[in-house]
């Protein structure tokens, strides 16, 4: 207790000094990023493979040659295809949406969902689809980013007055506020008999997902394209006060527009595929600690890490029970859990 008293005293964040040890061993990025891509490659052709319809690539090649389509050609456009591209671009969003909560927020072990924003996403989306049910899936997707960023709001009036140093304390109350929540949530949906609709954005999967189902996303692409583009900004904000202010740099405006596109990009995903935890908190945990604290080098290879872990656990989920499959948000749930878990007890013995 008195070394940790003696860290706070000195303005020494623990989790800053665990990430102080691991940038002595950082990998070349070039490395990392290579080898994520031909990762995420090798995922997205046995992705593309994978499916309960008969489908060959030979009959992929006799459609090319013949420049006529058939049945394979026509489920890789109409269901295979869609389907990756929505996988990969959900993993990128919620990977890059993690490192830049992480990053406003100063603390490595909070993600999306540990912070109510696709809960509150959820919340809004029940709400809006109750009462104006005809409404466009824009209007819908606007009230989920709304509700997301109040949610948002409210966590970070909730932490505010905890020291930086009770680092773990910030992730735990997420966790409970996000449960709060959902049981709202759950209460709403029950007393309106909207269990069955609630549970589709609950559960992230990838099942429904056709050509003209998942366009939306391709917002979110847009918006990590803007969170590279700001990638310096956010890592001054991150890095404190003092030094943002020093440097010139309105922390207030960054941290919004960085708690902005978290909201809308956990909307998004919520809105065409649903909620798949711990995304956001694994991948740019296991990026950061072998490639640095700077965003703008380590954000390319969180975006494929994100795509390629989310591949991987649609694959599984696929296998393991097929024809059957089992939602996306299970399978990482597992892996997310253990994965967290290890982070939480290994972080402060190693301090």
């Amino acid at each position: 207790m008195s070394l940790f008293s003696h860290r706070a005293h000195a303005g020494i964040n623990p989790s800053k000094s665990l990430d102080h040890k691991y940038r002595c061993t950082v990998i070349p990025p070039w490395f990392i990023n290579t080898a994520s891509l031909i990762l995420m490659g090798l995922l997205v052709l046995l992705s593309l493979s994978i499916g309960v319809a008969d489908f060959s690539w030979s009959g992929i090649l006799q459609s090319l040659l013949t420049q006529s389509a058939n049945s394979d050609s026509s489920l890789l456009l109409v269901s295979r295809i869609p389907r990756t591209i929505a996988i990969i671009l959900t993993g990128i969003a919620m990977a890059v949406a993690g490192m830049i909560i992480q990053v406003v927020l100063k603390n490595r072990f909070v993600e999306p969902s540990m912070v109510g924003a696709t809960q509150s996403a959820a919340l809004g989306l029940l709400v809006v689809s109750l009462l104006f049910p005809a409404s466009a899936l824009i209007v819908k997707m606007g009230v989920a980013t709304i509700a997301a960023v109040f949610g948002m709001m409210l966590f970070m009036l909730l932490i505010h007055r905890i020291p930086p140093t009770d680092f773990l304390m910030i992730p735990l109350i997420g966790i409970v506020f996000g449960g709060i929540i959902e049981a709202v949530t759950t209460f709403i949906a029950y007393q309106t008999e909207s269990l069955q609709m609630l549970s589709v954005w609950q559960f992230g999967d990838f099942s429904g997902v056709l050509a003209g189902r998942y366009e939306l996303l391709w917002l979110t692409g847009a918006l990590c394209v803007l969170a590279y583009i700001i990638a310096d900004k956010l890592t001054i904000v991150g890095l404190g006060d003092n030094i943002a202010l020093n440097l010139g740099i309105s922390k207030r405006q960054v941290t919004w527009i960085g708690v902005g596109m978290v909201a809308m990009m956990s909307a998004v995903v919520v809105v065409t595929v649903g909620m798949i935890p711990f995304i956001g908190l694994v991948v740019p945990n296991i990026v950061s600690r072998l490639m640095g604290d700077k965003l703008r080098r380590s954000l390319p290879a969180v975006a494929l890490l994100g795509a390629s872990a989310v591949l991987l656990c649609d694959i599984i989920g696929r296998s393991i029970r097929y024809p059957f499959e089992v939602p996306v948000a299970t399978v990482f749930g597992v892996v997310g859990t253990v994965l967290f878990l290890w982070l939480l007890l290994r972080a402060p013995s190693e301090q």
